[in-house]
This record gives structure tokens, sequence and C-alpha cells, in this order.
């Protein structure tokens, strides 16, 4: 297979970055009803580097993680390799009712060595509930917040985050919302190769990732190998940023899986960058994983990847056909419905797809590749559009409809009826809205999705209209923030994907 390095890579003592101006995107999905209001990003920022301010034996870097069913892991750095790997926590300020004892590692990168690095695995957690914890029985007083057991439930998702002050105004206007569960499709920190930027980005993202579970995977920012000397990459990743592979039955830190909301929704998040053919053992895995699923108790399956499988964007062309070809039967099979990647530094939507084909039972495919990252904004776009591609750049929005047969989203958008499609089990329909209006000084592009479940035989269903808006001034993107919400309904039915005449709204 192929493995796509980062575009070049000196030792640390050499390395030349170059900073851009870019623009942060977020996606927030979010399976319940709640006021949106605008979001205006602040003008362009300087670079981060987050020092240590704490004392050596105090922890830093702290983030946490879902590590199985009513489990979280806590994860943090201490400059004092004597410091105990022990969590205290409780449901009330100050009052620690458990202590757990885990396990550390640390490691070298050329010249550079890392400080302890704890994970400890707590629990059993109740579900939606507030806990106060301690690292190694000194320091800061934290805390977090459970997911929910069921419906409603909240996720950020933002890809290639990197750590700049753009970085910082993301992960702010992330704090804002009080969502559940944290994900993000690969490249977190850029340090490619300079370790003290792992310590630096584990400093940076703290105040937000030891307040709700981060849910991470690789992109190519984190292979830092070396040939010969590190031939296997993604040594400070492993080491830092423990993911529940073992929980889910994976080999591997770089793919696993999860649950949320009780069993109703399983996100997968696949390796771009180690062996995906069908003899691999992640493309095994996968087969196992999804062969578990049972989708009358599972209704939403999520995947997050790197490299995306579908881009119309001038960046990254081609990066993840491999892996898309691989692939890409079983999540067609398994009935996914949402595929996240990230990689290329924009927003795209694409309709349902599999093998090049809009296809009713295909995956949505979601690039959201924004986050916060230093090389920049992808602007340019092949054209002339693809068909496929629904919606490029901008920000989703949603309105609960009250009516699952029409879609309302805000004024001067069009309502649709939606038509009976029994072909699966898991389906989309998409209702376009009027053009951009050349009479406004800013152009502004609708499209709605309404997204439906339908579990045969339990008339339960889940239903979603979502509206991206793209706003344009001076040839800069100014939209960034993504919802999407849902709702429960007793009816059953399911929807029919637009028409390919229908009015083109890109």
């Amino acid at each position: 297979m192929e493995i796509w390095c980062p575009r070049a890579f000196l030792l640390p003592s050499t390395i030349v970055v170059f900073f851009f101006v870019f623009v942060p995107q977020i996606l927030i999905v979010q399976f319940t009803y709640a006021s949106v209001e605008e979001y205006n990003r602040p003008p362009p920022r300087n670079i981060i580097f987050s020092k240590q301010e704490r004392s050596e034996s105090e922890p830093q870097q702290v983030h946490i993680s879902l590590a199985g069913s009513n489990h979280m892991r806590v994860t943090w750095v201490t400059e004092d390799h004597r410091a105990h790997s022990t969590v205290e926590y409780g449901t009330a300020p100050g009052q620690y009712t458990t202590r757990i004892r885990g396990e550390h590692t640390s490691y070298t990168y050329f010249f550079y060595s890392s400080g302890k690095i704890h994970h400890v695995k707590i629990g059993p957690l109740e579900p939606d509930t507030t806990y106060y914890y301690r690292c190694g029985a000194s320091g800061p007083e934290f805390s977090f917040k459970t997911p929910p057991s069921t419906f409603p439930i909240e996720f950020a998702v933002v890809g290639d985050l990197g750590q700049t002050d753009w970085t910082n105004s993301t992960l702010e206007h992330v704090e804002s919302k009080d969502y559940d569960v944290f994900l993000l499709p690969g490249d977190l920190s850029y340090a490619d190769g300079q370790q003290p930027l792992w310590d630096s980005f584990g400093r940076l993202v703290e105040p937000t990732a030891s307040r709700r579970p981060w849910m991470v995977t690789e992109g190519n920012h984190e292979i830092e190998i070396v040939p010969i000397i590190y031939p296997h990459g993604f040594k400070a990743y492993n080491a830092r940023w423990l993911m529940p592979y073992e929980e889910s039955g994976s080999e591997s830190n770089l793919y696993y899986s999860f649950d949320v909301a009780g069993r109703s929704i399983h996100i997968i998040m696949l390796g771009s960058y180690t062996e995906f053919n069908s003899d691999s053992a992640q493309y095994k895995w996968l087969q196992r994983d999804l062969a578990k699923i049972d989708r009358r108790t599972t209704p939403w399956v999520f995947v997050l990847l790197h490299a995306p499988w579908y881009n119309t964007n001038k960046a990254h062309q081609g990066e993840g056909e491999s892996m898309r070809k691989a692939m890409e039967e079983l999540l067609y099979g398994a009935r996914v419905d949402i595929v996240f990647a990230g990689h290329v530094h924009a927003y795209e939507r694409f309709t349902r797809i599999y093998d090049n084909e809009a296809d009713t039972c295909g995956p949505v495919y979601v690039t959201i590749g924004d986050g916060g990252n230093r090389e920049g904004l992808a602007m340019s776009y092949k054209e002339p559009a693809s068909p496929l591609s629904m919606f490029r750049g901008g920000e989703l929005r949603t309105r609960e409809t009250e009516d699952p047969n029409w879609v309302l989203t805000a004024s001067n958008i069009s309502f649709k009826h939606a038509t009976k499609n029994a072909k699966c089990e898991s389906d989309f329909v998409m209702v376009l809205g009027p053009k951009h209006d050349t009479h406004r000084p800013k152009s502004s592009l609708y499209t709605t999705i309404q997204l439906r479940y339908h579990t045969i035989g339990s008339r339960h269903h889940l239903v979603n209209s979502v509206r991206e808006t793209t706003e344009m001034q001076g040839g800069k993107n100014r939209a960034s923030k993504h919802l999407v919400q849902s709702r429960s309904s007793g009816s059953v039915g399911l929807v029919s994907p637009p028409r390919k005449n229908a009015p083109d709204n890109r």
C-alpha cells in the first residue's frame, strides 16, 4: 500500500515551518432541537506555543476519552517520573470516593525524552453525570460530564486542528456549546517530528479535552516516520493519545470503534495511514466490527477517517482512493450513514454515494478539515462541479420539523414532500432551496437535508432537517458553524433521494 507522508520531513533541528492565515471550520452534530445563533469569525491571529506553568509533579496536558462501556480513560503527563499514575474521583467537588491506579509510558525521539505519560481507566460511571477528579493526588481539580445513555446527544466534529490562535478560537466556540463528545478525524498537533509541539498542543487543548471525551484518529501529520530509525511511525501519537482499540477488539491504536447513547450510535475510527487492503488486520477487524452491529438497536453508524474518499477540492486529489477501493464495499454493505474526513482544509458534503455513483443506500460523505491548522484554507475546487458534490464550503445548520414528510428550514427555503422508498433501511431526502440571490451584497447558498432512520417493524425513526449556508465576501469564506439536529418520531416511512435534474444549488 501507499503511505502518504507529510510534504517534507527534516530532522527536528532543521525543520522549517511556514505559517499561513486560515479559517476554522466546526461541525457540531446534535440529536435534539436547539437554537442556532450566528458565529462571526474573528480576524486572523498569531501562532500559539503553550508553555508549562505547573510544577514538575503536577499533571499537565490532561485529556479524557471513552474507554468501553461506562468507562473513561484519563491521560496526563508529568515531568516528574516518580509521580503516581492514580486518579481520584467523585460526584461532588473535592469529595473523591474512588481511587484507581493505572499505567504509564514514555518515549524518546532523537534527543527528545517525553515526560511520564499516565493512562488511568476509571469506572463504571453513570451516564449524563458530572464527575470531579484529580490526577496523581496533586495539582488542580478537573471535572467532566459523561455522555447520556439515550438521545439527545451532541457531537463536535473538528478536523485538522493544529495549534494556532485560530485553533484557540475554534475551541472557544466549541466550548460555548453543551456538547457531549468531541470527534477529531486526524491531524492533531502538527508537530511533524518537533516533539515539544506535542507538549504544547496537550496544554492548549487541556481546558476542552479534560471536560469532554476526545475521540481521535490519526492523520498524516501524526506519522513521524524516519527510515531505519523510526520505521513504523506514530510513536508520539500512540503514546499520548491512547484510544479504546483493545476494548473494541482491534490490534492497533490506529483504528477502533465505540458506542454512545447506549448502543444507539456506533462510531468507527479508521486509519488512513496503516494497512487497509483485504488481507490487512484493519480490514479483517472492520469486517468483524460491522458484523456485530444490530441496526434494530443501533440506528446510526458513523465512520471517521483522515484522507477523504470523495473530494472535488484540488487539494489532496486521489489520496484516499486506494482505501476507498479496498473498504467502500464493507461500509456500503453495512449501510453506514455518514463518513467524516479531514485532510482537505475546507468543507464539502456529497450526496449518498457508492462507487462514484449516486446511490440511495450509500453513506453521505462530509469533509470537515479546517479546524485551525497552520497550512491555510483550500479554496480551489475542480470545475465544472460534480453532480455528486452537494455543497462546497460554508456552514451547516438545522431546524427540527414537526411533520417528517415536510422540511422547513428558514424563510425563503422551499418545502418538499418526501416520497417513500423501501430500498434501504436507512435513507435521506435532500431538498434543494433557492440559488444564490444576486441582488444581495453577500451571496447565500442553501441546501437542506432530511436524515431519517427507519427500523423495520419498530415504528421508530430519527429525522433531521439541515440547512447549509455559505457567505462569501471579498473571495473569502466567512462561515464556520455547523449544526445537525434530530428527533424521534412514532411514524414509519422512508424517503427518497433528490432527482438528478433537481436545481443546482451549489
